[in-house]
């Protein structure tokens, strides 16, 4: 099975990475780890602005166009790489979830919309206006990173957090109005992250969550606009297709890892909600080397 690298803060910042917090400039960060550029993987959060340049951004299964006020948003786990041009501009932020979630106790980076993991949202496009109006508190980063200063996490979780804050206002809160079952929604994701290879009942889920599966139904209905079973398989899908994709596993190796022992079961599920059979999107993959 063909396994991309998995990388931690430390493999980029050996002196701060015990405080889970990575500040840079885009140019600054090439210089050392250029070899970012090849598909890995990431055990933190990441954000990226770019200011100038161009390139090519491939995550997961999509690919987006770089230029300038090109904003990406990671989460953990998500399979990368990058082309970029010579000349690249912008911004890149590392953060844990640990470090981010002790720290303002009262919330959860997970709360933001562009980080649950059912809103599928890795990139966000800003005006002119826009970046410049977020770039102000990019710039504080790094000038606070390169000072050694009293409070200096404090500092750069607040902006962090500010910048956050500022990309949901812009993109975000006015277009998608926070519903009051958006936390149990992501109670269910979280759920369901942990549990989607052995567990495909949507019984399971609701009796984890203590309501009844006609409620939580109705909760994922009334914000997703899906069923639980609908996300349940959605997610095996994804999941199924990275590993097709990000591995050399065979249909049958990755209907074991999903816990299907009926691999052609496996197979009418991924063509429902896949668009095409294993084999095929498998196939369409070889045909694009």
């Amino acid at each position: 099975m063909r396994a991309y690298p998995v990388y931690e803060i430390k493999k980029f910042d050996k002196k701060r990475y015990q405080n889970d917090l990575y500040v840079n400039t885009f140019k600054r960060h090439l210089i050392s780890n250029s070899f970012i550029e090849q598909s890995h993987r990431h055990s933190f959060y990441l954000m990226v602005l770019f200011t100038a340049g161009s390139g090519t951004h491939k995550i997961d299964l999509d690919t987006f166009k770089i230029e300038s006020g090109s904003l990406f948003v990671m989460k953990p786990g998500q399979v990368h790489s990058w082309t970029l041009s010579a000349d690249i501009e912008g911004y890149i932020v590392f953060y844990s979830q640990e470090i981010y979630n002790l720290h303002f106790g009262h919330k959860k980076i997970e709360e933001y919309a562009f980080y649950n993991p059912a809103s599928n949202i890795s990139e966000i496009k800003l005006t002119a206006k826009e970046m410049a109006d977020v770039e102000v508190y990019f710039n504080l980063l790094v000038k606070e990173n390169m000072e050694n200063q009293s409070l200096k996490e404090e500092k750069l979780l607040n902006l962090l957090d500010i910048i956050h804050i500022e990309i949901s206002r812009m993109h975000l809160a006015e277009n998608k109005p926070y519903h009051t079952y958006s936390e149990k929604v992501n109670k269910f994701n979280l759920i369901l992250e942990e549990n989607y290879k052995v567990e495909k009942l949507p019984s399971f889920y609701a009796a984890e969550m203590s309501i009844t599966l006609k409620h939580l139904n109705r909760i994922c209905k009334r914000v997703l606009n899906k069923t639980v079973t609908q996300l349940i398989s959605e997610k095996v899908v994804l999941e199924s297709k990275r590993l097709l994709t990000f591995s050399d596993s065979t249909v049958a190796e990755v209907a074991d890892e999903m816990g299907y022992i009926n691999h052609s079961y496996f197979a009418r599920v991924f063509k429902k909600h896949g668009g095409m059979s294993p084999k095929s999107f498998k196939t369409s993959l070889t045909n694009l080397l």
